[in-house]
């Protein structure tokens, strides 16, 4: 897309997640604002809003003309309320996430979970608890390799009073994601506290958290990743889920494509440069540069770009199930009805044009 395309004068809002996205990378290096600077589309990342409500809105989806990445329960558990939201793609990134107990502790395999403290998330002030339905569902499926049943271990919370959106980011933050790197270490300290009181015998942990490993000096009881039927990787951040808001596809549907577009562009960027890629990445979720490989995979920069291939929509209908059944999100979902395939195959079609001269 050239700055001389035009689009109805539009206020556009975004939001992201710490975990590894072309978006993120985009904002990063410029892409994003240059795309629609002079179309008439003004860009507003909405963790700069100093009304909390806005903020909110990397959960709730409440705002209008938001485009999202991140996460893939905050969109289905507003999509579950009626919003008005459509998925636009998935990335599969593979993530560091495995059940940590500490050397002492004797826990060597699930098996030896039982009648253990599995450490919980409880977030009280926040809508949407994103990371005790993580937590869960990574210990059900240790549980469910080899160890005992969910009624023979005890779950503990690990209550977290601060809401997730309670402040702006600090002055001088780098990473347009909703979240910077001090605030994560500090929800990670919390988990580090619980099992070294002894409060909890395991915990559960995601890509953010992955040096906790190291910094524990910790066993690790299951590793999510070496499971070998994908179902049993499937989590919050996998697959990762690309939203928007209804209204803005149904108004403007230029401006969707438009913003698809640079998401395209920039994951083939990445796949392309990977060590400059690496960098924003560690950037964007709070990470050394070392440890990315660590926190995803060696090939994270080659996964960037979205997709709705039929099987990361079974993945996701795996997912709805599960927080439905456990009762994070109150109604059903059609994941059909869910999904928009145009602006993705429109995306597409519009990049592959461009990029087809340099390939020549």
């Amino acid at each position: 897309m050239s700055n001389s395309t035009q689009f109805r004068p539009t206020d556009v809002y975004y939001t992201v997640c710490p975990v590894a996205s072309a978006i993120s990378i985009a904002v990063g290096r410029g892409e994003l604002e240059s795309a629609f600077r002079g179309t008439g589309v003004t860009l507003h990342n909405i963790r700069h809003s100093p009304d909390r409500g806005v903020r909110e809105a990397h959960y709730n989806q409440s705002q209008a003309n938001l485009f999202r990445e991140g996460g893939n329960i905050p969109p289905l558990w507003a999509r579950s309320e009626g919003r008005n939201l459509r998925l636009i793609g998935l990335t599969w990134i593979e993530q560091y996430a495995a059940v940590l107990a500490l050397p002492s502790s004797g826990i060597r395999t699930p098996e030896d979970l039982k009648g253990k403290r599995l450490g919980l998330v409880r977030r009280p002030n926040d809508q949407i608890d994103y990371a005790r339905a993580t937590a869960l569902r990574g210990f059900l499926t240790a549980l469910k390799t080899g160890g005992p049943d969910r009624s023979a271990v005890n779950f503990v919370d690990i209550t977290i009073e601060e809401p997730l959106v309670a402040n702006q980011p600090a002055p001088g933050v780098l990473s347009p994601s909703a979240f910077s790197a001090t605030r994560l270490r500090k929800w990670d300290g919390l988990l580090v506290k619980a099992l070294y009181e002894g409060a909890v015998d395991a915990i559960y942990v995601t890509g953010p958290a992955a040096e906790l490993e190291s910094v524990l000096d910790a066993h690790v009881v299951f590793d999510t990743r070496q499971a070998p039927d994908p179902c049993d990787r499937i989590n919050n951040t996998t697959p990762l889920a690309f939203t928007v808001r209804g209204e803005l596809l149904e108004s403007d549907p230029d401006i969707v494509t438009a913003y698809v577009a640079q998401n395209i562009r920039t994951a083939r960027w990445a796949k392309a440069n990977p060590v400059e890629a690496t960098r924003y990445i560690a950037r964007d979720s709070g990470s050394a540069e070392e440890l990315v490989p660590l926190k995803y995979s060696p090939d994270v920069t080659k996964a960037l770009e979205p997709s709705l291939e039929d099987d990361l929509l079974v993945y996701l209908k795996d997912q709805k199930d599960f927080l439905l059944r456990e009762g994070f999100i109150r109604n059903d979902i059609d994941i059909a009805a869910f999904v928009a395939h145009e602006p993705l195959r429109d995306a597409r079609a519009l990049v592959d044009a461009e990029q087809r001269p340099a390939a020549a």
